[in-house]
């Protein structure tokens, strides 16, 4: 290391490169900040596509930048991001190609919230904008499921006591466990690949997962978005039964129920076997109850039916027909007589008045009828000419004439 004292003394120093200068900064600084404790606000956040992050940590007067490498930052259960206060742990450096000196994360802990419980805040933040807690997504359970998947440690007490109310509840009921840790690095991605799983088993209409109860810590993998994110794309209903009755989960929001304990759940999704046999034996009751009812009234409508005039004396009504048609066929009768005789008297009034108009009356009195070869009515000498033919008729025939000459008689 060069002796800095030297600049004390009159005598000029031997130059040394920058790259010297900022090794030798490196090994002070890092030999006496081996293990720091900042806290400050992060600012300039970027991630790189390495998975490495970069941010500025800072307070109202001074700024230090600050790298996370990615196998720390993937370790972290909450999201960096700029404007949050937190306590950096880790050693302080210098970064040669910059000559700039930097801060390395090892460890990164919130300010005023603990790092799960602000995951769980950021996460719940998040899925609420994606609708994963909409009550209008949220499906109804069957009835009676005809085979239940356990998406469970298969060695906790958790899937011991749903077993133990199932069976209780329903002996024949048909249950496949799909096993997965519930606690501990890497616990979300398990269960999630649980849930997907159980959707595919052949049979399956319900899937309960949960755990029982513990800490935060032991309970966080439920918090993860791995799971909320199986739980919502299931194509079939998600029970979440995790912890005791105080303990909510990111999974309980997301699932279609949230049952308040694992043996809640058992008895949710399985109606006790005496009950369902009432229920049975009530239903069989009012069903006969009410086909004796309408039997009943049927009977009522056939006797009523029966009792009727058309049916207790079927020819009556056809003989009061046949007089109804009868009695029209008089009317009818006595109709048409009156009817001829009134057209009869009118032809012969008729008759005589046509009779006395007939142009053959007027030829009976001495009359006669003169008309061209073409039909034309001679009544005056102006109709015709001298030698035309024609035709005169009298009361008893047809006079056929030539006009030899023709004289006025001076009457108009």
């Amino acid at each position: 290391m060069v002796n800095l004292a030297l600049a004390m003394y009159n005598e000029p120093m031997e130059p040394i490169s920058v790259t010297q200068l900022t090794v030798e900064l490196k090994e002070l600084i890092e030999s006496n900040f081996s293990d720091v404790a900042v806290v400050g606000e992060i600012s300039n956040f970027s991630r790189a596509s390495s998975g490495h992050c970069y941010f500025t940590l800072k307070d109202d007067r001074s700024q230090i930048r600050a790298v996370m490498w990615k196998t720390k930052a993937d370790r972290l259960r909450f999201d960096i991001h700029d404007g949050l206060e937190v306590v950096v742990v880790g050693p302080v450096g210098i970064y040669e190609a910059r000559g700039t000196y930097q801060i390395t994360c090892e460890q990164m802990i919130p300010q005023g919230l603990g790092p799960l419980e602000l995951a769980f805040r950021q996460l719940h933040e998040k899925l609420s904008r994606l609708g994963y807690f909409d009550t209008e997504r949220k499906r109804p359970l069957p009835f009676l499921p005809r085979r239940i998947a356990l998406v469970t440690s298969p060695t906790g007490a958790a899937v011991r006591d749903m077993l133990q109310v199932m069976t209780r509840r329903w002996p024949k009921l048909n249950l496949v466990i799909v096993p997965v840790p519930v606690q501990g690095d890497g616990a979300s991605h398990h269960i999630a690949a649980g849930i997907r799983a159980a959707a595919h088993i052949p049979d399956v209409d319900i899937i309960i997962t949960g755990r029982g109860g513990g800490s935060l810590e032991d309970l966080f993998c439920f918090n993860e978005e791995p799971v909320a994110k199986a739980i919502f794309e299931s194509p079939i209903p998600v029970i979440s039964a995790v912890g005791h009755e105080i303990d909510v989960t990111i999974a309980d929001l997301v699932a279609d129920r949230r049952a308040l304990t694992p043996s809640e759940a058992a008895e949710i999704v399985t109606p006790k076997y005496d009950d369902l046999l009432m229920l049975l034996e009530g239903a069989r009751s009012q069903l006969a109850n009410a086909l004796r009812t309408r039997a009943h009234r049927a009977r009522a409508a056939l006797d009523a039916l029966a009792s009727r005039r058309c049916l207790t004396h079927p020819t009556s009504r056809i003989k009061e027909l046949a007089e109804r048609v009868d009695d029209w066929e008089a009317r009818l009768l006595r109709a048409y007589k009156s009817r001829l005789q009134t057209s009869q008297h009118q032809v012969a009034t008729l008759a005589t008045q046509l009779e006395h108009l007939s142009p053959l009356k007027t030829l009976a009195r001495g009359y006669s009828l003169t008309t061209t070869n073409d039909g034309r009515l001679v009544s005056t000498i102006d109709d015709i000419q001298q030698g035309q033919p024609l035709q005169t008729r009298v009361q008893n025939g047809v006079i056929h004439s030539t006009v030899t000459s023709i004289e006025s008689t001076g009457v108009q």
